[in-house]
């Protein structure tokens, strides 16, 4: 049975790194802490820390038994040990899960990771590493908290604000299996840093924003990048934020960085004639980590040691080490990551090869500079002009770098030099903003408080094949209907305008849908003819055998649509007969192309 939420929680599932954050709902006034989670830092030892490392070991018949608080580990482990096992066993250690949910191009649910590993590695679906990482926070806030079991709590969960529709269901899917409540809130991530930020500022953040100004939340976590913009407007006489446009999921950030740095530093090591193998290479990209940190720090070294364990017979339990510079480092990151770019650039889509190893679609060009100024370009105003913000929210760990966060303002204000992109002020504690920001949501989702509004960041269409005579080897034209226009809100509907629409039933089908984040007054009922892939993108099919009355089998029958987004921000398509009292929802079963 359940009982009433004694807390908030706010969960932030990161690429690299997971947070916990929590409120008690019995005080006046919110006091956001972090849930310390004990983890293996290595196969005997057990230590708490303030955040999980995103990676999952999956052991070898030779490892074990792990044990943890709750209980042993005996199908993997996640956290600093499994990071710490990326670099030794990569062929047995899962990393970048969570952006593995939004790749279309596999099957999510299928045992594909680690991604390349042998046959004889007993895999895991992005969808189960995903529901580990979540088990193990579930379990560390039950061995905090034993009379509050977390489905009893109000949970917000961040995901990506350029998480589609099915990558939301997916999230949705591992959460609540692995113990979060059925009504626990989605929340995108650049919005939970702003609320971080609202929360230290109390009522002062209104003499900060003003009416007409607007704020870019640039979010670059580990692995990836995440640009959110933000206006301010004023309704019934208090100030409103809304959020009008989300950028494209960015397979760029500080994992990029390390392993740029670590491309350089191998370069060192083969003028001293040390030619590293792959178990070494892997874990020179972690030692880049900790080098990328101490020298861009403001009062960081001239230059810094880089070891690696020696693997040859010469070396067996010794070290072989350079010099990593400073001026190198800061060259290498700022001019790689963010160049002084014009804000008529755009990100290059080159590609040295016709050929290329399957995986992820990392971003071409790193230069996050350029993916901002072509985000600014795509949601301007109505005249062509960029978007230009006022303000801007810098979030993610690879902003404690002073030198990477003074860069970017230095190329926003070479774009608007009459009145330049301005920082917000105060201290912010960037690797645990999200989790921080997502608790104090929760918090005025129930006690009232600053809202962000915005609804849904796309619109949603559904293609619509057209009638007429079949031609061999033509498909016939395929329309796009819109049936979530961008800025939905969530708790509401909207019944689809349209002519009758042929819905088939009683045998498989598939249903063809469509995004598009920059497309900003297609309302419902809107039909395109045509589109360009730069505006317009396929999303995940929608598949499924439709019920079908006595007759119906294989016909299709006269439909119109309504299309809901529910309090969770999840999406619904509902088709409605309009001869009968029938109605057939449809459900993402986000499959792979190859099972289409």
């Amino acid at each position: 049975m359940s009982h009433a939420a004694q807390y908030v929680i706010g969960i932030d599932l990161g690429t690299t790194n997971s947070v916990v954050a929590y409120a008690s709902l019995g005080v006046d006034e919110p006091q956001v802490e972090l849930l310390p989670i004990p983890q293996l830092v290595s196969a005997n030892t057990v230590e708490s820390r303030t955040s999980l490392p995103s990676f999952l070991y999956l052991p070898g018949p030779q490892d074990g038994p792990f044990e943890l608080p709750w209980g042993p580990a005996t199908t993997g482990v996640a956290g600093e040990f499994a990071r710490r096992q990326s670099a030794e066993v990569p062929e047995r250690t899962v990393g970048a899960a969570k952006s593995w949910l939004c790749y279309s191009r596999v099957d999510r649910h299928e045992p594909i990771l680690p991604w390349g590993a042998a046959d004889e590695v007993a895999k895991v679906s992005p969808v189960e590493a995903s529901k580990r990482y979540l088990k193990h926070l579930v379990n560390a806030w039950e061995h905090a908290f034993p009379d509050a079991p977390m489905h009893d709590q109000s949970v917000v969960l961040t995901v990506p604000a350029s998480f589609d529709a099915s990558a939301r269901e997916l999230t949705r899917e591992a959460a609540v299996a692995a113990g979060l409540p059925e009504n626990f809130v989605l929340l995108e991530e650049p919005q939970a840093a702003v609320y971080a930020w609202l929360a230290q500022m109390g009522d002062g953040w209104r003499k900060t924003l003003k009416v007409g100004e607007s704020l870019l939340v640039v979010d670059v976590g580990g692995g990836t990048t995440d640009l959110t913009l933000v206006s301010v407007a004023e309704q019934s006489g208090e100030l409103q934020l809304k959020r009008v446009a989300v950028g494209n999921h960015l397979l760029v950030g500080g994992d990029n960085m390390d392993l740029a740095l670590a491309h350089h530093v191998a370069g060192l090591f083969a003028e001293k004639n040390v030619q590293l193998d792959p178990w070494q290479s892997v874990s020179l990209w972690h030692s880049c980590r900790a080098a990328k940190e101490v020298l861009l720090a403001a009062d960081g070294p001239q230059t810094h040691k880089v070891s690696i364990l020696g693997r040859g017979r010469k070396l067996v339990g010794g070290t072989v080490s350079v010099e990593l510079d400073r001026d190198d480092a800061r060259r290498i990151l700022l001019d790689g990551f963010f160049p002084q770019s014009e804000l008529s650039d755009r990100p290059a889509k080159r590609r040295a090869s016709g050929f290329q190893e399957l995986g992820l679609p990392f971003e071409s060009d790193p230069g996050i500079t350029r993916h901002i100024a072509q985000f600014l370009g795509q949601h301007g105003g109505a005249s062509d002009q960029p978007a230009q913000p006022t303000d801007l929210l810098l979030n993610g760990g690879v902003f404690k770098s002073e030198a990477l966060a003074e860069r970017l303002l230095e190329v926003l204000g070479a774009w608007f030099p009459d009145s330049p992109t301005k920082a917000l002020s105060g201290e912010r504690d960037l690797d645990h903003a999200v989790a921080r920001g997502a608790a104090y949501y929760a918090w005025t989702k129930l006690h009232g408080g600053v809202r962000i509004r915005g609804g849904t960041a796309r619109s949603y269409y559904v293609g619509i094949e057209s009638a007429g005579l079949a031609i061999p080897g033509a498909p016939r034209p395929l329309r796009a209907l819109c049936v979530v226009p961008r800025g939905m809100e969530e708790g509401t509907e909207a019944n689809v305008p349209s002519a009758d629409i042929g819905l088939i039933v009683g045998e498989p089908a598939q249903f063809r849908f469509f995004s598009s984040s920059v497309r900003k007054e297609d309302q419902p009922g809107a039909l395109l003819e045509r589109w360009s892939e730069e505006e317009v993108v396929e999303t995940d099919p929608l598949e499924a055998t439709l019920p079908a009355d006595a007759g119906d089998e294989g016909h299709y029958v006269p439909v119109r649509f309504n299309s809901r987004i529910t309090e969770l921000g999840m999406f619904e398509l509902w088709c409605v007969s309009t001869r009968t009292d029938q109605r057939w929802k449809l459900e993402f079963s986000v499959r792979g192309d190859d099972d289409a």
